[in-house]
């Protein structure tokens, strides 16, 4: 490329970067830093950076402790959603169903398929015993008519 073509890189040198209290160095030596002017910094003047790191830290902390207090929550809520699906399983529903007493196979198929519905599998177990067959039964006739 020749020096003429638009392409062609700049010799010119490029600025500093401007360094200011949030870009000090890791060690935390201000006395070697440069200011914006190109002035060196005296160790004996205070600093607000200190200040400014440790608050960073503290908020860098509070997220991640929250973030933390978040996970653990999602897994809670996740094992109580398994718990919950285990208790209303469609297997406890149908071996509920298997111990039912007067149950002809109409309304036993009947239930098999009711309980692909899991509010209706809840409310299979959590009626009382002799309430089952009747609750069934009255949902076997609401749907055929």
């Amino acid at each position: 490329m020749s020096a003429a073509d638009p392409r062609a890189p700049l010799s010119v040198p490029l600025p500093l970067p401007f360094m200011d209290d949030d870009a000090s160095s890791a060690s935390g030596d201000d006395a070697n830093m440069v200011d914006g002017i190109g002035n060196k910094r005296h160790s004996g003047m205070p600093s607000s950076s200190g200040r400014r790191k440790r608050s960073r830290k503290a908020t860098g902390d509070a997220i991640v402790d929250a973030m933390l207090e978040i996970a653990s929550a999602s897994k809670m809520r996740a094992a109580a959603i398994m718990k919950n699906e285990e208790r209303f399983s469609i297997s406890k529903c149908i071996k509920v169903l298997d111990e039912m007493q007067g149950l002809d196979q109409r309304i036993y198929f009947f239930a098999l398929d009711l309980f692909e519905n899991p509010n209706a599998r809840e409310t299979f177990i959590s009626l009382k015993n002799e309430k089952r067959l009747p609750w069934l039964q009255g949902k076997s006739v609401a749907s055929s008519s």
